[in-house]
């Protein structure tokens, strides 16, 4: 019944991928010479906080007589992409040397906005054929004395465009530094804003004019980005396979061991080990409706992150679709709630419980309530501020229809299916009415150096990848390289499934049976790491600074980390379930 949920959905999100790739091929514009190409200017802000941003025009430049804006998508509300249009005017293949854009009286008020602009290294970012460019206001240079700097607006903007043919390839910006403005003393200052064109014909293709956008990262030894990312995912599956031989010819040792069938062989043998523990190990864990939520959540990330991967390898997710990536993730996480219900309610049934509303409500909360908290607390702070990732009233009214009208209801649909679905718990043995006492244990084999253990491994597979995609999100990087991602997301699955497999047998072999929660604990202790890599990303590689930038960086990060939490503990525990049924359904027990 799940599958019929997910299939009725389906037709939705094929009518995303669709409207997606016809947004995508309609930016394949061709032009005749002298054709007027449209310029939006979309945001300031300092280079060093990424999600401080404001509107092109909060900036004193002057403006064409009647600015228009351009109709925004969701996902470029999201994003805080206001289009508005630029004051220079780029024709196809028409050079301009020193065309004067416009003239302005700039006052004492504007031109101390602009010094402050300066100080604090404001970039500007325009799109240009739907091709992003990006540059600074102006610069800083030394006074005559020491102490003394000098404030220099640019005055003229150099394009430098390439086509081929018909079409738009390359858009590259270049200032002039010796054509300045001195605004260093406080006083007004007539200001002419200039600007050249230069056109040049190219013979690279239109399909490929996005690779400068294509984020690698290579070193002096010319080694792109894909063995960068899986140089370290390889060695740590070369040691993860090897470690997994010697635990499955421990695994293949104890069951001809325990499956001896001779009665005299059976009373001389000490009963000790995971054998003994076969009346408590299928034993159900404590707190079954925050468990199956856990379960539920985690399964709907994982085809989340499924369906985003799937997008991004057919290449929707090019540098100029602004936004789909936003929408594409709030749309498609509506649209797989059934799963998130199917999966906890059926087995949170399995487990015998009896109050299942209770589990789907937890399981509609248990993710999204914390992340729209958080989200709710720093549109209200970026409100404050003004800056322009703040959502208007409108689309966070979409937001919650959203969640009311598509992703609530198909929650419960999933829900009331789990509930149908008649299937009891496959356990290959019986459980005992009274718990057997867990043995002491090592330290090593405690819950923290346990989670420990298990989360090392799998960060070390992406920790690489990982610095990339934090480039990517909260500095001026493109990520395009979606094929070299996914990869790493599979090598992170598989090592997380090895090292459970390892950890809940040596659990097991100490008689230690309450594996349930200590799977899901192991599973997503990853996300600790990696929320440490972000710590460090942030305070040793960034200069980022400020409330509302600080706020948005761990707040956003640890709803993600959060997310991998749920994703990862929910792979680990069910590849421990694999384990501990394979390995009781082996074996003779009474």
């Amino acid at each position: 019944m799940a599958a019929n949920i997910a299939m009725a959905s389906l037709p939705l999100l094929l009518f995303l991928c669709m409207g997606v790739t016809v947004y995508s091929d309609a930016f394949d514009q061709r032009y005749k010479h002298g054709d007027f190409v449209p310029l939006y200017a979309t945001k300031i802000g300092p280079s060093h906080n990424p999600s401080e941003t404001y509107r092109y025009y909060d900036m004193p430049f002057c403006s064409p007589e009647h600015v228009t804006e351009k109709k925004e998508t969701f996902g470029e509300f999201l994003n805080g992409d206001h289009l508005v249009d630029a004051p220079y005017k780029l024709e196809f293949r028409v050079n301009k040397e020193s065309e004067i854009a416009c003239g302005k009286k700039l006052s004492k008020g504007e031109v101390a906005q602009f010094r402050n602009a300066i100080l604090k290294d404001y970039y500007f970012q325009m799109y240009y054929d739907d091709l992003p460019i990006w540059s600074f206001f102006g610069r800083t240079e030394e006074g005559n004395r020491a102490d003394e700097f000098k404030y220099l607006l640019y005055k003229n903007i150099n394009f430098d465009i390439l086509y081929n043919n018909n079409r738009v390839i390359e858009i590259n910006v270049w200032i002039n530094s010796s054509d300045t403005l001195d605004i260093t003393e406080d006083k007004e200052i007539d200001m002419e804003f200039k600007y050249s064109v230069k056109w040049r014909e190219t013979d690279i293709s239109f399909k490929e004019r996005m690779e400068k956008y294509v984020m690698f990262f290579s070193t002096h030894h010319g080694r792109s980005n894909w063995f960068l990312a899986l140089d370290p995912c390889l060695n740590v599956l070369i040691f993860v396979g090897l470690f997994s031989s010697f635990i499955f010819g421990l695994l293949k040792k104890d069951i001809v061991r325990y499956s001896l069938d001779d009665e005299e062989s059976v009373y001389e043998q000490e009963e000790t080990g995971w054998k003994n523990i076969h009346g408590d190990v299928f034993r159900y864990p404590k707190h079954k409706s925050w468990f199956a939520a856990i379960l539920g959540s985690g399964t709907q990330l994982l085809a989340l992150a499924i369906f985003i991967f799937i997008l991004g390898l057919v290449g929707v997710f090019y540098p100029y679709n602004k936004g789909v990536l936003s929408t594409a993730l709030i749309v498609i996480y509506a649209l797989t709630s059934s799963i998130a219900g199917y999966t906890a309610t059926s087995f949170y049934c399995q487990l015998d419980g009896t109050n299942w509303v209770r589990c789907l409500l937890l399981t509609g909360c248990l993710f999204p309530a914390p992340l729209f908290l958080m989200f709710c607390f720093l549109n209200n702070v970026a409100l404050v501020y003004n800056f322009a990732t703040a959502l208007p009233f409108s689309a966070i009214v979409a937001i919650v229809l959203m969640w009311s009208f598509v992703m609530s209801p198909l929650l419960v649909l999933g829900g009331i299916a789990g509930k149908n679905n008649k299937t009891e718990f496959q356990a290959p043995c019986r459980t005992t009415k009274c718990p057997r006492e867990i043995p002491p244990l090592p330290w090593y084999q405690k819950t923290i150096p346990q989670m420990v253990i298990a989360g090392v491994l799998p960060f070390i597979a992406i920790y690489m990848e990982l610095f990339l995609v934090l480039a990517s999100m909260w500095g001026h990087k493109i990520y395009y390289t979606y094929g070299v991602l996914f990869m790493v997301f599979v090598v992170l699955v598989i090592v997380t499934a090895f090292v459970a497999i390892a950890l809940v047998y040596f659990q097991l072999a100490a008689e230690d049976h309450e594996w349930w929660w200590r799977s899901v604990l192991r599973g997503g202790s990853t996300s600790l790491f990696i929320f440490g890599q972000c710590l460090y990303y942030y305070f040793a590689r960034t200069d980022m600074s400020g409330l509302m930038q600080t706020s948005s960086f761990f707040g956003y990060m640890a709803c993600i980390c959060y997310g991998i939490f749920l994703l990862l503990g929910t792979v680990g525990f069910y590849i421990s379930l694999v384990l501990v049924r394979y390995l009781y359904g082996s074996i003779k027990c009474e």
